[in-house]
């Protein structure tokens, strides 16, 4: 069992990127019936939803993630299933992955209420 920590980043960290103009991937791996309930508009929002994940692999990544260096911040609701993405993500060789801490929920909380929440 692994127990070694998943990188992870703050929703402050992840409104300061969005705020700017740095290149990374926001992957969204809530499933569809989540992003009628909260979602950030960003361009580089990209949606993979954990069902895909596991049923197609990697298959399932968007192609903006397709290089392992890109850097990719991944987001759910609450923070389990991105932290489960990351690791998993992770050990197929993905270099430059976190997990945003809190998810969605506490972006809405702590930074910008108008995502949405559920």
């Amino acid at each position: 069992m692994n127990l070694s920590p998943v990188p992870e980043v703050s929703v402050h960290e992840l409104a300061r990127k969005l705020g700017s103009d740095e290149s990374f991937v926001l992957l969204d791996v809530r499933e569809p019936w989540e992003f009628d309930q909260a979602m950030i508009v960003d361009s580089r929002l990209k949606v993979a939803p954990l069902s895909r994940l596991a049923q197609l692999g990697a298959e399932a990544l968007p192609e903006e993630v397709g290089q392992k260096d890109t850097e990719i911040l991944v987001l759910c609701h609450h923070g389990v299933r991105s932290a489960n993405v990351t690791q998993w993500m992770l050990a197929q060789g993905w270099t430059n992955v976190a997990s945003i801490h809190g998810g969605i929920a506490a972006y809405a909380r702590e930074i910008d209420d108008s995502v949405g929440k559920y």
